[in-house]
This record gives C-alpha cells, structure tokens and sequence, in this order.
C-alpha cells in the first residue's frame, strides 16, 4: 500500500530564470524584481494540442503502439519555459514508464532529454500521486497533470517527440508546450539535458550486510560499484534527480553516500554521508515532504522500509559546477551491499547541446514486484526447516 502526499500551499510565482546560462533562484525576491522588467525582442508562444477545427477535441488521438509523435518542432531561438501534460487512459490502464520523452536542440539528430514520461515528471514506476517541487510537478487529479517550469533553451531549433512503447493505443494526450521566442540567446546560454537509468544492484558475494547485521562491514573509497545518476562531459551545472527507490527487504536501504567526482578527480571531489543526508532529511524517515528543492513524494506502507520511495533534490539555489566533467554516483547501502531496483531522472545543463546515453529497454525498466506477506511467510517457514521445524520457533533465535 502507498501514501499519497497532500501538496503544501503555492510556495512561489516564479520558478526558474536563465541568467547568463545559470539557473537564477537565488531569493525570492530577485524573481519577484525580475518579474518587474520590460523586455524587448521576446515573444511569448505556445504550440498545443488544440482542436485546429475550433472545436473541443483538443488532444492527438489514438497514437499506436510503436509510434513517435512529434509535439514542438520549431525553428530559431527560444526557451521553453512550460511544459503541461495529461494522458488518457489512466496511469492503471495505460504505463507512463513506457511512454518514452525525448527533446532534440540546435538540430541534433540524438536527444539531450531521455527519459520515461512519467519519471521524467516525478512518477516513479507505474504509479501516480501528486508531487510538487520548484521546477517540476504532478498535480490534480491524482497526479496525473504533469507539469515542468525547467528553462530550455535553443539556438537553432528545437525538437520534442514521445514514443509509444506500452504495447496499447495512447487514447488521447493533451499538452502545452510554452516558450520565449527571441533573436538570440543571451550570451552563455547552457542547454538543457536529462537522462533516465534503471538499475537492478548487486548485493556484495557476502550478503547484504546492512547495519552490519552479519558481520564486520567494509568499506567504499573508490565508488566503483555505486549505481550512477549522471555521467556528463563537458562545462556546466548540475541541477538535481529524481530517485526511485525500491527495496525487497524492511532494512534500511539508505547507508549509501553519494559520491560525485568533478573534471575528472580519480577520487570523489565531494563525498556525503548517508542518503537520506544528500537528500536533506534525517534519521532514516519514512515520511510524505515537500519542499520546493527536497522531498519525498511516495513513502512505503509496508513493514520498516520494505517497498517503493520516491526522493527527489534540486540544486536551485547551489547547482554543482564542472569544467570538464561530472559523474554522480551513490552507493546503494553502505559499501554497496544491498540488492535494490534503483531508478531515477537526472538534470543539468551544459554549454552545448549533447546526446546522452541510450535508456534500459522496455523489458529492462520493468518495475519489480512488491514482497508479499504471503512470500514473507514462506522465507520463515524455510528458515525453520533449517532449525530442525521446532514447533515453538520464534525468529529470533541464534
């Protein structure tokens, strides 16, 4: 069973800003000034799914199985800074993990944005539920409208297509796509890159040794093993992850450090201490949160931390910079030793526009199934086979 999350009162009026290729959130209070300027040589325009008839049937219909249909193809320079979508059928009929977004700049052949639909906005798996941060959000009806304030911009055009690859008709999908048509960009404009990775990790040969329940534990200076957010080349600013976390086990799965290595450090330029810690929270929470830069937006229900939790950070206000290079990584339970279905979303901008790794296929980004109490019940029953099947066996014994 899932918690769903209450969305907090409308924390700002303005999101994000592009301010000579850096994202601009200071305060505030500067965007509200911001908010104050006249500018010239910009027009604001929109491309939609409206009904060209002037009727009421404003959506594309009936996109195949196998299709990709294009949404914003326009030529020029720009910033996308909106971004509205819904679909039908609903999320329990119809997968948005397999719905595959992708976004072309200055008329790149291979995309700077890949990622699932769904985990792109902050819908982990194939679930729904509202979530809201500063530049991305899901909101009513049951996390279904999916929203992004990210600034995008392009030079020479840009290019936004989805793949269809649920194995069904999408019925209907509905969207805006707004942004700031202009001359040319400001002068070092950064390009706007995400990039989806789906991992299922593997726990140490000597178990998954947590808390050090079975044993000494070891130790992780390296972070060859970690299960990696973003592997990026060249100058820019990192901007934040979605994370979607699913444990098969009740114990903790957040001991992992995140590990990030910057221009090519042969050891981690920055090392945390825990991931709960790197996502602004503490002590092992089990807790619906939303700020506009941190929060979890779907907790597990289920017995300690047995289950699905979505975490989520936006460097808005401390983006992390690079010269040459980025790899961020965390260690999925400390010195790598837990069995997790690991996914997540990554964002960052760089001063040009490059293609990011190809994404897991369909069969491969499957979510894993929840751990019953039936199967639960099962592992005892062994467990007590191996204790000679005494009657009064309780769990505990050594």
């Amino acid at each position: 069973m899932r918690k769903r999350i209450i969305l907090l009162p409308a924390v700002v009026a303005i999101c994000i800003m592009v301010l000579q290729g850096k994202l601009f959130a200071q305060d505030f209070s500067n965007d509200l000034l911001e908010l104050t300027r006249i500018k010239s040589g910009v027009k604001s325009k929109r491309i939609s799914s409206y009904d060209r008839t002037g009727g009421n049937n404003d959506r594309f219909e009936n996109i195949a199985d196998g299709e990709t249909r294009v949404l914003f193809d326009v030529k020029g320079a720009g910033i996308i800074n909106h971004i509205w979508i819904t679909i039908a059928p609903p999320p329990e009929e119809l997968n948005r993990n397999d719905i595959i977004l992708k976004m072309y700049w200055d008329g790149n052949e291979s995309p700077s944005v890949l990622s699932p639909l769904g985990a792109f906005f902050g819908q982990g798996w194939d679930e729904w539920y509202e979530f809201a941060a500063l530049p991305l959000a899901s909101g009513p009806k049951d996390g279904r409208g999916l929203v992004s304030y990210f600034a995008m911009p392009f030079e020479k055009g840009a290019r936004i297509e989805i793949e269809n690859q649920t194995g069904r008709n999408i019925g209907a999908f509905y969207y805006y796509v707004d942004y700031l048509e202009m001359k040319e960009l400001p002068e070092n404009t950064g390009r706007f890159h995400a990039w989806y990775n789906h991992e299922l990790t593997e726990a140490d040969p000597e178990g998954e040794n947590e808390w050090s329940t079975l044993g000494r534990a070891g130790k992780n200076t390296s972070g060859e093993k970690n299960y990696l957010f973003a592997d990026i080349k060249g100058k820019g600013h990192f901007v934040g992850v979605n994370y979607y976390v699913h444990s098969p086990t009740p114990m903790w799965y957040g001991e992992g450090d995140d590990m990030i290595f910057i221009d090519g450090d042969p050891e981690p330029t920055m090392t945390g201490t825990g991931t709960e810690d790197y996502f602004n929270t503490s002590w092992c929470p089990k807790t619906l949160y939303a700020h506009p830069y941190y929060g979890y937006a779907r907790v597990n229900n289920d017995f300690g931390w047995l289950g699905r939790t979505h975490l989520y950070r936006f460097h808005i206000s401390d983006p992390i910079y690079f010269d040459k290079s980025l790899k961020f990584t965390i260690e999925h339970g400390h010195n790598n030793v837990l069995t997790l279905d690991l996914a997540s979303v990554a964002y960052w901008y760089t001063e040009k526009a490059t293609a990011v790794p190809a994404i897991p296929d369909r069969e491969s980004r499957k979510p894993k199934p929840f751990i019953t109490p039936a199967q639960i019940h099962k592992w005892r029953h062994e467990w007590r086979q191996s204790r000679g099947g005494g009657s009064q066996l309780w769990g505990n014994e050594r």
